[in-house]
């Protein structure tokens, strides 16, 4: 019997681009925000877009810290709901194709965030990763790291803790 041949790797970048696209529009504060998104394979890249009404102190000038701390819980979210999302399509439990921003999973829910500020955020884009040390059914653990213009000097890092959304099932609406 021969194997199905396997999809174009269009089809494949076109269905996690609709799906990380419809992830973000269903969360507004990402564009009040101004972070964006750079997808590479299942790899994503937060990415703050500096404006002035980020600054904090416009004595240093400085990014607020409240800001950076947004900034990395959405990363660390963003992440972790692109993994259930990007799951459940693989697996066949949801179509790709059918997504609406109704029928997407829900988003994990934080239950505590501590961030570490290593250096002052200056008045320029920042990048963000996350790295999903656990994810369970009940809970995850979160590590971001968020650098300006050289990933090897972070101004910020954060663990975060979250609950998992329940698996949506068949008669969920």
């Amino acid at each position: 019997m021969a194997r199905p041949r396997p999809e174009p790797v269009d089809v494949i970048k076109g269905r996690r681009d609709r799906a990380l696209s419809l992830l973000i529009a269903g969360v507004p504060y990402i564009a009040t925000m101004g972070i964006t998104f750079d997808r590479r394979g299942d790899e994503l890249t937060a990415v703050l877009n500096y404006h002035d009404k980020l600054i904090g102190n416009p004595l240093l000038p400085a990014i607020h810290g409240g800001a950076t701390a947004s900034f990395l819980e959405v990363a660390a979210i963003m992440e972790l709901g692109f993994n259930i999302l990007w799951d459940q399509i693989e697996t066949g439990r949801l179509d790709a194709d059918a997504l609406t921003p109704q029928s997407l999973p829900r988003m994990p829910k934080t239950i505590d965030f501590t961030v570490d500020y290593l250096r002052t955020g200056l008045p320029r884009d920042a990048y963000a990763r996350a790295r999903v040390n656990r994810s369970g059914r009940r809970y995850a653990s979160v590590h971001v790291e968020a650098w300006q213009d050289n990933r090897e000097k972070l101004f910020a890092q954060a663990t975060g803790h979250f609950l998992m959304p329940a698996p949506l099932t068949p008669d969920a609406p």
